[in-house]
């Protein structure tokens, strides 16, 4: 299967809608659809270790979410509940933006959610994300004492592989 990854801001008018609109591309062109808050994502190999990790564990059948997307969402997001996991998804109003694409063609989708995004370079880590990456991603301050805050992505990756020692 395919993947890609598309990023930028979205205004999202109601977040229901929003998900409906991925749910029916996902659907007309056969693929998986998963979109992330891009200010809780510590870069792109942060996205594509969830999407290794959650892929291996459908395949191997040790998946918790019955679906690629949400499965992609708890390891994005090193949880185990769904209920947390959903903390990492969009918002009402002007959202940073992770799209993740999935599937044998996925031209079609990827084209369709280009039109409805203004694409930007809103994945990198930042100074701008530190804050919400230590909070989402529950990291110490003895952590960040003992790696360095230019480590932080590198305590993300590592909750995202916990997650499979959790389950």
């Amino acid at each position: 299967m395919k993947t890609e990854i598309i990023s930028g801001i979205v205004d999202v008018a109601d977040v229901d809608d929003f998900i409906k609109m991925l749910s029916e591309v996902a659907k007309k062109h056969h693929a998986t659809i998963q979109v992330l808050d891009a200010d809780k994502v510590a870069g792109v190999e942060h996205l594509r270790f969830a999407i290794k990790r959650a892929m291996r564990a459908v395949h191997e059948g040790r998946n918790i979410a019955k679906d690629l997307g949400m499965e992609i969402l708890l390891y994005a997001s090193g949880k185990r509940q769904i209920e947390r996991a959903m903390e990492m998804g969009v918002h009402s109003g002007k959202n940073n933006v992770a799209i993740i694409v999935i599937g044998d063609d996925i031209a079609g989708a990827s084209v369709k959610l280009r039109g409805i995004i203004h694409e930007a370079p809103v994945l990198d880590y930042t100074e701008y994300k530190k804050e919400k990456l230590i909070k989402t991603f529950d990291i110490t301050e003895a952590e960040i004492r003992a790696v360095g805050e230019d480590k932080i992505p590198e305590l993300v990756l590592e909750r995202v592989a916990l997650l499979d020692v959790m389950k």
